[in-house]
């Protein structure tokens, strides 16, 4: 499992309105963040990429993406001292696999509160 509900089970007061409602959230703002990554990366606009691994860990911590979490603040130090800059396509790829199988695992739990 790439998720952990957990967090949003308890500041929801498990509420499964607010969970699904935020789960769509997160799975449009990831859709959007894998997009814009890459632009700023094809850019070679790290401040810009930084800034926006920082937005993105917000969202995937909320999702209890623990190593997602991690890689994107490694990325974001990375890009305020231009450390490492060709490890920041792996990252970007990185994020992109894991917030892909992310909402798939989603799906299936909404899919599960709400088989409609």
């Amino acid at each position: 499992m790439r998720t952990n509900l957990d967090y949003l089970r308890t500041m929801s007061g498990d509420s499964k309105e607010l969970i699904v409602e935020l789960i769509e959230i997160f799975k449009e703002q990831v859709i959007e963040f894998s997009a814009n990554m890459q632009d700023f990366l094809d850019n070679k606009n790290f401040d810009a990429l930084g800034k926006l691994a920082h937005k993105a860990n917000s969202t995937v911590s909320i999702m209890g993406m623990k190593e997602l979490s991690v890689k994107l603040k490694e990325l974001e130090a990375n890009t305020k001292k231009l450390k490492n800059i060709e490890e920041y396509q792996n990252s970007v790829d990185f994020f992109k696999t894991e917030s892909h199988e992310a909402i798939k695992e989603l799906n299936q739990y909404i899919n599960k509160i709400n088989p409609n």
